[in-house]
């Protein structure tokens, strides 16, 4: 190989002669006669040729810029841990680009979790699940599929809820891609449990909210009997729904205990079947988020004369 061909193999070309290039290509020229005349390696021939054809120009175009850090395998084998493991941490993924050969910086590692579509997200928390209550959810999302929205705005949804005055659960990210946040790999399960600062009885329907109770010292059947006598009947007179409602409430032991069940009876209060471990299904949750946020946004000084 000639000293000249050395030499433009290892820098760009004159524009000039990338233009001379492809006009011979037009002209009917193969690579190799193009190659021989202009003493341009066929290679380097074939390449112009190609660019000019995908772009319709012999110009320098803009390059992508400072070259990736992390190769294609290593992005690949950092989005198979995360998919292996959706609650995997930055430095966990670190250690394992290391373990790979490819020592790579955090924010380096986000970066390309993020061009896969994997973004950081808090998990959400979610009940947990059992066969048996996955069948009856199914079950009861067939059941009420057809209802009217005349029916539907007849329930008067409820629940209990308690708000942490001085400071919020614990948060835990996870990688995951855009809706898929209630996929189960991507949440926490939770189970209930009591407690709590502040515990509220609320209840609302499609015309409005009902009352809001604040429930002192601890919650049980007959403190939940005692509420529902002075404020169920009240709060369905409030929300102009007459005596001829539905009552939405879930299955907590106070809600389906003795004294509970024959205060309904007594008093001919339709319940809505409620399968278990839902509250997910209740849309009373988004008020009670609602007003979390909005507690939680309140002073210190403001919280104490709250509690």
């Amino acid at each position: 190989m000639s000293e000249q061909m050395r030499i433009m193999r290892s820098k760009e070309l004159p524009k000039e002669l990338r233009d001379r290039i492809v006009a011979r290509h037009r002209s009917g020229q193969g690579y190799k006669r193009i190659s021989a005349a202009l003493k341009v390696p066929k290679s380097t021939v074939a390449s112009i040729i190609l660019k000019w054809k995908k772009f319709g120009t012999t110009r320098t175009l803009p390059r992508p810029g400072r070259p990736a850090k992390l190769s294609n395998r290593g992005r690949r084998a950092l989005v198979r841990e995360v998919k292996k493991n959706p609650k995997i941490t930055v430095a966990e993924l670190q250690r394992c680009s290391r373990e790979m050969g490819e020592s790579s910086t955090k924010s380096t590692i986000t970066a390309a979790l993020h061009q896969s579509g994997l973004y950081g997200r808090v998990a959400r928390r979610k009940p947990l699940l059992s066969a048996r209550h996955m069948k009856a959810h199914i079950e009861f999302a067939k059941k009420h599929m057809k209802d009217s929205q005349t029916m539907r705005n007849k329930i008067l949804w409820s629940d209990e809820t308690k708000i942490e005055l001085f400071g919020v659960n614990s948060k835990r990210y996870v990688w995951r891609k855009p809706g898929t946040a209630h996929h189960l790999p991507n949440t926490i399960p939770t189970v209930k449990h009591g407690g709590g600062s502040i515990m509220l009885w609320g209840c609302f329907s499609a015309a409005g909210t009902g009352r809001l109770v604040a429930i002192e010292g601890k919650m049980n059947a007959v403190k939940y009997r005692d509420i529902l006598e002075e404020n169920l009947f009240q709060s369905a007179l409030d929300l102009r729904l007459g005596r001829r409602f539905t009552f939405q409430q879930d299955n907590d032991p106070k809600h389906t205990a003795k004294i509970t069940k024959e205060w309904l009876r007594n008093n001919s209060v339709t319940i809505l079947d409620w399968p278990s471990q839902s509250p997910d299904l209740n849309p009373i949750e988004h008020l009670w988020r609602d007003l979390k946020m909005a507690v939680h946004q309140l002073s210190p000084s403001n919280l104490t004369e709250l509690e």
